[in-house]
């Protein structure tokens, strides 16, 4: 819709609002033909604007996309998705794909696992900020130590600065590594809370 349309449509939709509100049960029969014609003009309008085919289903997704009666959204590739998770769920079968360097024809899983199917655990660097009550999280978690200690010295720098930041290392547990800055605790009620 280009913005002369855009404009025409919003006079003509405010026109109808006006005849809306004049409404009464001694309305005229002119005025309601004068009403009966503003509305096809609108209409018209509308017609005019529409570019696209009108969409099949309520999904944001796939708006033109194929249609599943029985679904709440009647879209019938996020039902099919839907409905994959829910049997997998059910069943407890997830569907995997090849490992790089593993043939297809590779042996089934077992119910366990094998070890190799079981995640490693990770180390992460967790970059946190004080912001007058608690730490929070001020980034995202990184793997390697020097890129989240040079990430929080690139935040010491800015304008808007935390008053403490601290590094902390994630691995089955946490450990505090640094702390830069004195964390203060803020009241967060003006005046002490008096």
């Amino acid at each position: 819709m280009n913005h002369a349309q855009l404009t025409a449509l919003g006079r003509a939709l405010r026109l109808l609002g006006e005849h809306g509100e004049g409404l009464s049960t001694d309305t005229p029969d002119s005025k309601l033909h004068e009403m009966r014609a503003d509305v096809k003009r609108a209409l018209d309008l509308i017609e005019d604007s529409v570019t696209g085919d009108p969409p099949t289903t309520r999904c944001p997704e796939h708006p033109t996309g194929p249609v599943d009666e029985n679904a709440q959204d009647l879209c019938l590739l996020c039902e099919t998705r839907r409905r994959v998770a829910r049997r997998s769920e059910i069943n407890g079968t997830y569907p995997t794909r090849p490992r790089q360097g593993e043939s297809v024809d590779a042996p089934a899983m077992s119910r366990y696992g094998v070890r190799e199917d079981r995640p490693q655990p990770q180390q992460r660097w967790l970059p946190e900020k004080w912001n007058g009550q608690v730490w929070q999280l001020c980034g995202t978690p990184r793997h390697d130590r020097r890129e989240a200690e040079h990430y929080l010295a690139a935040q010491r720098r800015e304008p808007r600065a935390a008053s403490a930041y601290r590094l902390v290392h994630a691995f089955t547990d946490y450990e505090v590594v640094r702390v830069w800055g004195t964390p203060v605790k803020v009241d967060i009620e003006p005046m002490g809370g008096l």
